[in-house]
């Protein structure tokens, strides 16, 4: 790290703002091979088995271009993008959420339930987190006859201490003692993070021996367990994080709740769906290269991808944990109460808490035009109205701006990525003789590839990751208040090719490298950055309009100015944008089964 920052904010490891090199965009079109049924499970076995086959694709993939570039002897590599925002005792108190806000009256368009609409019907004992509980299970639980159709967004359900949780939350607001806010609300953790109880197999074929049950819970869900929210189990992902639409043929694929024939995004694919479809508030996800904000745009909802460090520590230099929500003021509560600094964390106790003024804040976006424009049309026609309506709307200025070696730095971020996901996977084999055995014919590929990796190309990628992270800190110093806007994705979602790929994989490098495009940033230079909404296209297929984000990106630790952002964005949808807010076809009205449980009991 290089040092604090003496700036009005101190940070620890804060880059030195140097620009970067005046490089003029270009993107090369990318020529990975695209297999899908059949001939994917063929390819794969015949990949595992040959490693010149590997070094080929990895070669074929552009990963070996990061030796060409001009101007990398300026620059030392950087390891870990952690920033971290100190807290020195300047730190402002919280605001007080706006909790009426988010509770919207039942003839509102595109009306999701919130956190607050919860706990007042807990309060109010119209509705009590039992009978939310006892309506959920039949909908999630994959271990009975005839499972609905929600159930493939899980993995795993541990019923009883469900019912359990949910007594005693039941109880505590029948002797009005409730925890929080959060006391009985249901939410659901990516199969990605560690529940006391439940195995941890991030998608990957269960399997007892390698993935034993974890004994201990992370700090982000220990939170929400200590606030009384109620954990329903481990949701579906792309297995190990290592695509964006998460095609999972070891536990079934969930469908985008706004068009069956799409993806829901990944690899937080299980979190973004049961949000979007009505099943919970709130999810935890984790994005290692827009695995929280790419299923959140894809899926019409609001992801939030926190600091590096800022939340649970993922053993990855790209990797965080940060919610899905239906709402912006569920977005921020849930976010508040999990980045309270983890005091067992090394950094824990230099995080400053959440607690930014943000009313009086710069209001700057930047674009960099030809970056920007690289997106779909119908995907461009909709963000620029969106940025239209903050300039005009909400008074920000608009800055252009340009960024270094972007094509470049998407290759340096996968080459990192894949460099650690092939390493972790060696590590703990399902098989010693074969340490690609037992995953997905798609990721034995893509894994294999990772493994190709040489070291001076990995120190190249961490070079041109600390040149980035110090072109963003002359931006961000040029520019305070500075957030950089883009689509989420530039890709109006992701159509699902056929059955055969739903069953046996696919793997299309092109088409991942593209959804990538715009997320992959943030990862790698351990920026926060927020997906919202902003409208809907038609689809290329099925029925069911197709929902578009758009993004922010803000300085290290800036995650309340997002949140204001977001909640800008938020009235865009639901005010300017013609016909406001739409609800998935596929949305289940959690609240009202319930009520109607709780009366056919009485």
């Amino acid at each position: 790290m290089n040092g604090i920052n003496e700036s009005k904010q101190r940070y620890l490891g804060y880059p030195k703002a140097i620009e970067g090199p005046h490089v003029p965009y270009k993107k090369s079109a990318d020529s990975n091979p695209v297999i899908g049924g059949k001939a994917l499970v063929a390819g794969a076995w015949l990949v595992s088995k040959l490693p010149f086959v590997q070094k080929f694709l990895w070669h074929n993939a552009g990963f070996g271009t990061l030796r060409d570039l001009k101007h990398m002897d300026r620059y030392s590599e950087r390891w870990d993008p952690m920033v971290i925002p100190l807290d020195d005792g300047r730190s402002l108190s919280l605001p007080a959420l706006d909790l009426e806000s988010s509770i919207q009256t039942e003839n509102f368009p595109g009306r999701y339930h919130s956190i607050a609409e919860y706990h007042a019907l807990y309060r109010s004992g119209k509705l009590s987190p039992l009978a939310v509980a006892e309506s959920l299970l039949p909908l999630i639980r994959r271990d009975v006859a005839n499972a609905s159709h929600h159930s493939i967004a899980f993995i795993d359900t541990h019923s009883e201490e469900i019912l359990e949780a949910a007594r005693a939350s039941a109880l505590r607001y029948k002797e009005g003692k409730p925890l929080s806010l959060y006391d009985g609300v249901p939410t659901a953790i990516k199969d990605e993070s560690d529940v006391a109880g439940y195995r941890t197999t991030q998608g990957r074929k269960q399997n007892d021996e390698i993935f034993p049950v974890t004994e201990e819970t992370v700090w982000s869900i220990q939170k929400w367990r200590e606030a009384g929210g109620i954990v329903l189990g481990k949701l579906n992902m792309h297995e190990v994080g290592a695509d964006t639409t998460n095609n999972n043929p070891n536990w079934g694929t969930p469908r985008n709740p706004y068009n069956d024939q799409y993806y829901t995004g990944g690899s937080s694919g299980g979190s973004a769906y049961t949000v979007s479809a009505g099943l919970i508030p709130v999810a935890l996800g984790a994005d290692g290269g827009g695995s929280i904000r790419i299923p959140a745009s894809f899926s019409g909802i609001y992801g939030l991808k926190p600091s590096h460090g800022r939340l649970d520590d993922t053993d990855s230099t790209v990797t965080v944990t940060g919610p899905l929500a239906a709402n912006m003021s569920d977005l921020e509560a849930a976010y508040r109460l999990i980045a309270i600094p983890d005091p067992s964390y090394p950094t824990g106790g230099l995080f400053i808490p959440p607690s930014v003024a943000v009313a009086s804040r710069p209001k700057v976006i930047g674009i960099y035009k030809d970056w920007f424009n690289r997106a779909d049309p119908a995907v461009l026609e909709l963000c620029n109205k969106a940025v239209d309506y903050y300039k005009s709307k909400h008074g920000y200025e608009i800055v252009a701006i340009e960024i270094p070696y972007l094509p470049e730095g998407q290759v340096a971020h996968a080459v990192t990525i894949l460099a650690e996901m092939s390493i972790r996977a060696r590590a703990n084999p399902s098989n010693k003789s074969s340490w690609l055995s037992g995953f997905t014919p798609a990721n034995k590929i893509l894994l294999g590839i990772g493994d190709q990796t040489p070291t001076r190309d990995y120190l190249l990628a961490q070079q041109l990751r600390n040149m980035l992270m110090q072109h963003l800190a002359f931006l961000y110093e040029k520019h305070p208040g500075l957030i950089i806007v883009t689509p989420t994705s530039p890709k109006a979602g992701w159509p699902i090719g056929s059955e055969g790929d739903l069953k046996h994989g696919v793997t299309d490098g092109n088409s991942s490298i593209r959804n990538m495009e715009y997320v992959w940033l943030a990862n790698f230079t351990g920026n926060p950055a927020i997906s919202c909404p902003v409208g809907y296209v038609d689809p290329v297929k099925g029925e069911g309009k197709i929902p578009v984000g758009l993004m922010a990106m803000g300085e290290w630790g800036s995650e309340d100015s997002l949140i204001a952002w977001g909640k800008e964005a938020e009235q865009w949808l639901h005010e300017e944008y013609p016909g406001g807010r739409q609800l998935p076809a596929n949305w289940e009205d959690v609240i009202a089964n319930a009520q109607g449980k709780k009366l056919n009991e009485e």
